[in-house]
């Protein structure tokens, strides 16, 4: 692609008006024929840093496979594919990961996509089937190395880089410089592009806090604190609660469910699909509060987040950084607050810039402005977004201004709406086909 329709895209497609110097950078390495390092903070535009080279690098699809991102995380994989999905209009861009249905996936194939994004034990399992064809491959991404290799994921790297015999160019990202990389990982003269340092200017642009609480149960703290913040605000405002365990995210979930907080739980025993719908949830503002264990630390695409509250102190300064770095991202402020009990003491690597009082006479409306409706169509079942906008609008009779954002995913779609169109939606919907199908629309509660 050239570098003008590249831009012009990211601008039309991702609002995107102007890269960040990382992002020219990267760009301009297009045309250098060594392999690229890159070392790069949390929310610094990774993702479309080293998208934009990869783009300006591709040919005209050619039936073959150009070009894989591997990634560790199935949340990776999936934010990574959608920004090169709308960067790359031209070319067809395929994702593969564990919790995603096989059957899909191979029918996904059968038509050979330009780009493949995939987790390395998909894209092994993938490639041993026959049901890819890895040795055209020219360009490789391995995104979030470092993570890769903590999650142990090097014996099956080890077997895809035999396979991917034919790449000439390799990009690496890290969020860490590593002095030995493994014996499979054979980079020609690489080039490292470094702005590990820019994320000092993110912790400028970040408010830390420690919040004493009453109890070391910490609950009742922890809604003060939610009432607190935003005290006075018109909406809601997106926060991350981050627990260490899975057993303490559903407790503090129920807690504040019960309490009528606009909440949504996120972790790794959630099956796919009510992950996928959390972050939908989140991202649209109809569940503005997002409980989590450290696995939304990295990777999630997820916009706009104003405030992090760590409800259990991270266990690493690693945890620390990455959880932080959900917010203040890309040029934006952020607040992050530190749960402490009476008798807890701070670890060393945390480094506050000063206390938070709680003010229990300070309440605020933590409740849901929108809901959310469940659609049983999706891509699979060629529903777009439009579909869904043109639906509600001319045969349910909802103003465009009362519907939020609209997700589609494999089998089906989610939409946020303003709680007064429900009743009208549901009951005008009934019986009417959208796209030549009748569609079951219900409201999502849990």
């Amino acid at each position: 692609m050239k570098e003008k329709e590249i831009l012009e895209g990211i601008k039309t497609r991702l609002g995107i008006e102007n890269l960040n110097e990382m992002q020219k950078e990267m760009m301009a390495m297009a045309t250098e024929s060594r392999d690229i390092i890159l070392l790069s903070p949390t929310g610094s535009g990774k993702t479309l840093a080293f998208t934009l080279p990869l783009l300006k690098m591709m040919k005209p699809s050619t039936g073959r496979i150009q070009c894989v991102v591997i990634a560790p995380s199935r949340e990776l994989v999936i934010q990574i594919a959608g920004v090169m999905r709308e960067a790359g209009k031209i070319f067809r861009v395929v994702a593969l990961y564990g919790g995603h249905s096989v059957e899909d996936e191979v029918n996904s194939l059968k038509v050979t996509p330009d780009i493949v994004v995939a987790t390395p034990g998909r894209l092994l399992d993938h490639s041993v089937r026959h049901n890819l064809e890895l040795l055209p491959v020219r360009l490789l991404v391995l995104d979030e190395f470092d993570k890769t290799l903590e999650l142990g994921f090097e014996e099956e790297m080890s077997k895809l880089m035999k396979r991917l015999k034919n790449v000439s160019r390799i990009i690496l990202t890290s969020a860490t410089k590593s002095d030995v990389l493994p014996d499979f990982l054979k980079l020609d003269n690489p080039v490292t592009v470094d702005y590990s340092s820019n994320s000092s200017d993110v912790r400028e642009r970040m408010n830390i806090r420690k919040v004493i609480t009453d109890s070391n149960d910490k609950l009742d703290g922890l809604l003060t604190l939610l009432h607190n913040i935003n005290y006075d605000k018109d909406a809601l405002e997106k926060t991350m609660i981050f627990v260490n365990h899975r057993e303490s995210a559903e407790r503090v979930y129920e807690f504040l469910r019960k309490n009528k907080v606009a909440a949504v739980l996120y972790h790794g025993a959630l099956e796919q699909k009510d992950r996928e719908t959390a972050v939908a949830l989140f991202n649209s503002g109809a569940r503005p509060v997002l409980i989590a264990t450290d696995l939304a630390a990295r990777g999630l695409d997820i916009e706009k987040v104003k405030s992090v509250i760590h409800y259990h102190q991270p266990l690493t300064e690693e945890s620390f950084v990455h959880r932080n770095g959900r917010t203040a991202r890309v040029d934006e402020e952020g607040d992050v607050y530190l749960l402490v009990g009476p008798e807890e003491q701070l670890k060393e690597f945390v480094n506050p810039d000063g206390d938070f009082v709680l003010d229990s006479n300070k309440k605020a409306d933590l409740s849901q402005k929108f809901m959310t409706l469940y659609i049983s169509g999706g891509k699979r079942e060629k529903l777009s977004r439009g579909d869904i906008l043109g639906f509600l609008i001319k045969e349910c009779n909802v103003a465009a201004s009362d519907i939020g954002k609209i997700n589609v995913f494999d089998h089906y779609s989610l939409v946020a709406v303003k709680e007064k169109s429900v009743p009208e939606i549901l009951n005008m919907a009934e019986g009417k086909k959208l796209k030549g199908e009748k569609r079951k629309i219900r409201l999502l509660t849990k």
